[in-house]
């Protein structure tokens, strides 16, 4: 299972938030050093976010050009990209996969025409959710929508690559709902990368024992509660 570091950007800063909410976060300083970190500790794979795109309150485009430039890693970039002029300058910066979420709830006319242009290697989908419950928006828009039945439209449509997030979680260090992910697990044939609440070495054991490819770690990392080095070639 591949463990991978999460770098949320906001106001240029590295920050996680606490249950996905603008107002409550915590910073953790300048994000190109915190991917050089991570990237210097063994990560094999990054995932990079623009919550300020996702929110709509501007963007990190000069910080994520940065940390493009400096990484030697591969790395995936998601947060607002709602068109397709979006997915081609993710995609410019050199990531090994674009991140979409709200288009692939809502428009799902322009998510095929995006896995036309990327190719499923290079487009992975968000499912964003209180447990089996989707939002939208930068997780502030609920959907009353059902992630299982979100998953059989986008296998049908070609996706390949899902990472499930549980907001109620996210930045909480309360540990994973392993029950929710293996619902997910159970209903995705595809690969599948999951995060929300890791707490420590236990939740990466647990999202391995059910087979997920890949785990995305934030808050555990920052505060020394995960070594990556203990877990990047696991």
């Amino acid at each position: 299972m591949l463990v991978i570091p999460a770098v949320d950007l906001k106001g240029g800063r590295a920050v996680r938030l606490y249950e996905g909410r603008p107002e409550a976060e915590t910073a953790y300083g300048d994000p190109v050093a915190a991917a050089l970190r991570w990237q210097a500790e063994g990560a094999r794979f990054l995932h990079l976010v623009d919550l300020d795109r996702a929110l709509g309150t501007g963007d990190n485009r000069e910080a994520l050009s940065q940390i493009a430039k400096a990484l030697s890693v591969p790395f995936q970039v998601g947060g607002g990209i709602r068109s397709l002029e979006a997915l081609e300058e993710v995609l410019a910066l050199g990531a090994s996969r674009a991140v979409v979420g709200t288009v692939a709830v809502k428009d799902p006319a322009l998510l095929e025409r995006m896995l036309s242009l990327a190719g499923p290697e290079r487009l992975a989908v968000a499912l964003d959710a209180r447990g089996l419950d989707v939002v939208v928006s930068g997780w502030q828009e609920a959907t009353f929508l059902s992630a299982l039945d979100l998953l059989r439209d986008w296998a049908a449509m070609g996706v390949r690559t899902v990472i499930y997030t549980d907001v109620r979680r996210d930045g909480t260090l309360r540990g994973l709902d392993l029950e929710a992910v293996a619902r997910v697990r159970e209903a995705w044939p595809h690969v599948l990368i999951a995060g929300g609440g890791i707490a420590g070495p236990e939740d990466l054991w647990g999202l391995k024992r059910l087979g997920v490819e890949g785990a995305l770690v934030g808050k555990a990392l920052y505060e020394g509660r995960v070594r990556l080095r203990d877990f990047a070639v696991s």
